[in-house]
């Protein structure tokens, strides 16, 4: 998940081998910090230390300073704080609710409007972008309940998803159905790929025959991984590759990040300046990414999920603006502690 911390920015000075560098603004536009939830604030139910600590910092009201490190030299931010948090996530299987309730219950105030997942960032765009016809406007879900809360939320029909007759196996009948068309409902106009954890060949089967038929291929995000309990397993990119290798290396449609188009549905509902907002994540290849190809002021990489090691960017061409070892470094900076390098 990520988050939004909202400032005005008076200076930053970048320490490192004797160089001292002095930046200043006298603009007053806001200076986001976007945290990605799992590998940031969290894995599995296991909350990072100082995570909601270094939360409730930012949100406070004062001047601080934090460091984090540019490979081996340290960039410390003195800025006036007391900003608005907003926690963006790529995970489709929560709704906003859920995602409030999961942040509340781990000691981290929330409320669902500073949430915004890429199930809603997917309903937006399928209730408020796509022009799709009257008799067509049926979503076809492969995912979890998250997303049908969220198609719901803007008043979106859909079928599949959890429908409980969905889980088993394939019967020769659901061939001869499908192939016919009598198994599909003529009103659907889109596919939409999340996370599913009940995935089989019978679901796979009805939403490649939606897209033979026309529908538009969506998906909440193309993760292929996720981190759980200091481990990776198959995300939602996983459960879309079969469609995908189908479908002859089509690719859906990505709601999340690093889709621009998931960028432009928060920045179009929070209003924030992109020149001063950073990326906070642990993935290159969708946080760090995302906030590069947006154009934002800065990337931060915290190495508490996916990437673990600056080798892993060393050779590549994501590479972060700065990174700290784990979210809660930067309260301990401003007390006057420093993260293991």
């Amino acid at each position: 998940m990520s988050s939004l911390f909202h400032t005005r920015q008076k200076e930053i000075k970048q320490y490192g081998r004797g160089n001292v560098v002095e930046y200043k603004t006298d603009t007053a536009a806001g200076l986001s910090f976007r945290l990605r939830r799992i590998g940031v604030l969290w894995s599995g139910e296991h909350i990072f230390e100082g995570t909601a600590e270094t939360l409730e910092l930012l949100r406070s009201k004062g001047r601080v300073y934090l460091t984090c490190y540019i490979y081996y030299s340290e960039l410390k931010i003195g800025t006036t704080i007391g900003k608005q948090v907003i926690f963006v996530t790529n995970n489709s299987t929560k709704s906003r609710e859920d995602y409030t309730k999961k942040l509340t219950g781990m000691g981290i105030p929330a409320t669902a409007n500073e949430v915004f997942g890429s199930s809603y960032s997917a309903a937006i765009y399928i209730s408020r972008i796509l022009q799709l016809p009257p008799d067509k406007k049926t979503v076809y879900v492969l995912g979890e309940a998250g997303i049908e809360s969220e198609l719901d939320s803007e008043n979106i029909r859909h079928i599949g998803g959890t429908d409980p007759s969905l889980n088993r196996e394939m019967e020769k009948a659901d061939y001869d159905s499908i192939a016919s068309g009598s198994a599909l409902d003529p009103s659907v106009g889109v596919v939409l790929c999340g996370l599913d954890f009940h995935i089989n060949y019978l679901k796979l089967s009805l939403a490649y025959h939606y897209l033979r038929r026309g529908a538009i291929f969506l998906a909440t995000n193309i993760d292929v991984t996720l981190p759980s309990s200091s481990a990776l397993f198959p995300g939602s990119g996983a459960c879309a590759a079969p469609l995908v290798a189908a479908m002859g290396g089509k690719k859906p449609t990505s709601l999340g990040k690093p889709s621009q188009a998931m960028m432009e549905a928060i920045e179009g509902k929070f209003k924030f300046d992109r020149k001063k907002t950073c990326m906070v994540g642990d993935r290159l290849d969708t946080d760090i990414r995302f906030g590069i190809e947006g154009g934002l002021g800065g990337t931060l990489c915290v190495l508490t999920g996916v990437t673990n090691a600056e080798e892993d960017w060393a050779n590549g061409d994501i590479v972060p603006s700065a990174w700290v070892g784990k979210l809660g470094d930067l309260r301990d900076s401003h007390l006057g502690h420093h993260p293991a390098q």
